[in-house]
């Protein structure tokens, strides 16, 4: 289901990008939109360049200063989808493009992204470690085994005290 979902937002972009620009040269010609549509395309990859280096010096200057540079890094992504959209031409692609690129629309963007997608996919993967979400005792999940060692099931072990030792006592 997600991945139709998926397909399905990925068509709407160009499908709508065409209805617009449809709309647009109707109202003001068509040459007016062309010359639109290439002009906001080099505008944003203007931008999109001078981001890009702003983004590179701050990258450099944690990488100097021993940070972790994750803004940055994240930052370059955005820049590079915004780079696409931009060279894609349409209205609606440039609009995109445009929220990526400029600071203003990306920070917020950015703070979306981590929250919800790039921390809750790390946490799975890490089996909560970025978050913190650990386990310190006991199991993660409440399936321990059925007998050969356990009391039954309740996550409660039974431990052979000639094995272990408990409380400063010697087993030999």
């Amino acid at each position: 289901m997600r991945t139709r979902t998926l397909i399905a937002l990925l068509l709407l972009i160009p499908f709508s990008d065409a209805l617009l620009l449809v709309v647009v040269a109707d109202y003001i010609n068509a040459v007016p939109t062309v010359a639109l549509v290439v002009l906001t395309g080099l505008v944003g990859m203007l931008i999109v360049r001078a981001e890009g280096r702003h983004t590179l010096r701050s990258l450099q200057s944690k990488f100097a200063g021993g940070d972790l540079p994750t803004n940055e890094v994240m930052d370059g992504g955005l820049l590079i989808a915004a780079g696409a959209f931009l060279l894609t031409p349409g209205l609606v692609t440039d609009t995109i493009g445009f929220l990526l690129a400029i600071p203003v629309t990306r920070y917020p963007i950015r703070q979306v992204l981590k929250r919800f997608v790039v921390k809750p996919y790390l946490d799975k993967r890490a089996d909560g470690f970025v978050t913190g979400n650990v386990w310190t005792a006991g199991f993660p999940q409440d399936d321990a085994p059925k007998g050969g060692g356990g009391s039954g099931g309740d996550g409660v072990y039974d431990a052979d005290p000639d094995s272990y030792r408990f409380g400063g006592q010697d087993s030999e």
